[in-house]
């Protein structure tokens, strides 16, 4: 298992970075990218805090899975923390090392609760 997480990136923060295309459909990942959006539910709503994120490592069209394909490569993964209205730390231009298991929502790759390394804030200026 040691193994399995340092080929990951998990231990030892190694340099592989594995982008939102690269994730599986379903079981646990570590992956970065950069957090496009964010949610905030309405108070008379149950409270959950959301976000979208993009890839931060390749910026160029999805790659051709061909007819052949296994899965989809999406572009965007929804990360959503339940019982939260807000994540300290979590808002646009954000980047984010995820670690999580990823599920699939409404067709869509999500990850619920993960853990999470802010790695660089955009600049206000």
């Amino acid at each position: 298992m040691a193994d399995e997480s340092v080929r990951n990136g998990v231990a030892g923060q190694g340099p592989q970075r594995q982008g939102v295309r690269d994730l599986p459909a379903r079981g646990r990942a570590v992956c970065t990218g950069f957090i496009e959006s964010v949610t905030h539910q309405p108070p008379s709503e149950q409270p959950f805090f959301s976000a979208v994120v993009v890839d931060s490592g390749r910026r160029g069209p999805a790659p051709d899975t061909g007819t052949g394909g296994v899965r989809k490569p999406y572009d965007r993964l929804r990360v959503i923390w339940l019982g939260r209205t807000r994540v300290p730390g979590i808002e646009a231009g954000v980047e984010l090392r995820l670690d999580g298991m990823v599920t699939q929502v409404d067709g869509f790759p999500a990850m619920f609760n993960p853990r999470y390394e802010i790695l660089s804030r955009q600049e206000h200026l």
